[in-house]
């Protein structure tokens, strides 16, 4: 074990600009009987990817084998301030408005891992940006970056809530792992729960098949009639419960704290009647990268249109 490679490492990622960085062991994922049962029951909707590669999810061991530990990375994406609403638009989910984070976060996490490389050749480091199969939430738990809320999403540390994006660098050294927060972050606290517009959620359970973000982004299908009936105005994904989460208000400290410059800016929302009528040119011109491809233009028509027919039937 390097304690000297790994203040090495861990400052390298501050300097990188990472609002968080720790190590945890890599060793399974705690509970994987539970994710195998979400998954049996359906929860996890068309997302047919989650149900491969099952062994290396649960163990980063048979994603890199031999490894050691995992390095853990988050960044800060926003900082609860309230949208503007505005008639007729509808919302996209702020982790999609500024640059695309797989890109941000690899841009700088990759060149950290060659120079590891590099200098240790005997051992691997890869980087993993939410597209390697591997259970980030769980590792950046146990490498002190925060704690999981009943939403699931993990609340960071420091008071930069969950709105937060996170990577991973699993590596064959022997690392010294981070402490990690103790105690639950939620008490008896529901507002998560009671502010989800489709039921989605559950007290550290989410189900995917009814989760706006999953039903706006990755269902090729008509939606239920449930949905289509939903009292919310997400165009795009979704931040209900994280704004509804005490810990993700804004605050002179969370404000402070600030957000990864990358990501700010972009555009909050978009007229519903632009994007009903959105030709193909459109759509390229505004999904300029791969967070917002993920829906093809297809879906954005689809979502516009069953927001504007709930509202007319409001009238």
């Amino acid at each position: 074990m390097s304690d000297d490679l790994t203040e090495e490492i861990l400052g390298r990622m501050r300097t990188a600009g990472f609002a968080l960085a720790g190590v945890c062991d890599a060793r399974p994922i705690d509970r994987p009987d539970m994710f195998e049962a979400w998954l049996q029951a359906g929860h996890g909707g068309e997302m047919d990817w989650l149900a491969k590669h099952l062994a290396e999810r649960i163990d980063p061991g048979v994603l890199v084998p031999g490894a050691r530990s995992v390095v853990c990375v988050a960044d800060r994406y926003a900082d609860g301030r309230a949208d503007r609403r505005e008639p007729g638009h509808g919302r996209i989910a702020r982790y999609a408005r500024g640059g695309d984070y797989h890109a941000i976060m690899r841009e700088r996490l990759e060149p950290i891992a060659e120079a590891l490389r590099d200098r240790h050749p005997g051992h691997r480091f890869r980087v993993c940006v939410d597209s390697a199969p591997i259970a980030e939430r769980d590792h950046a738990v146990r490498a002190g970056l925060g704690r999981i809320g009943k939403h699931t999403l993990l609340i960071g540390s420091g008071g930069r809530g969950s709105w937060l994006v996170l990577g991973c660098m699993v590596t064959t050294a022997q690392l010294r792992p981070s402490a990690a927060m103790p105690g639950d972050p939620c008490g008896s606290c529901t507002r998560c729960i009671d502010a989800c517009p489709t039921r989605a959620i559950e007290p550290w359970k989410v189900k995917a098949d009814r989760c706006i973000s999953y039903l706006t982004i990755e269902h090729a299908g008509d939606p239920a009639a449930w949905f289509r009936d939903r009292s919310d105005d997400w165009l795009f994904g979704c931040d209900a419960c994280i704004e509804a989460c005490p810990h993700s208000q804004p605050t002179q400290r969370s404000r402070r704290l600030g957000i990864h410059p990358a990501y700010a800016g972009g555009v909050a929302s978009l007229s519903l009647e632009d994007v009903v009528r959105w030709q193909s040119r459109d759509w390229e011109r505004f999904a300029s990268h791969g967070v917002l491809r993920r829906a093809p233009l297809e879906r954005w028509r689809r979502n516009a249109a069953l927001l504007q027919q709930r509202r007319q039937a409001r009238g």
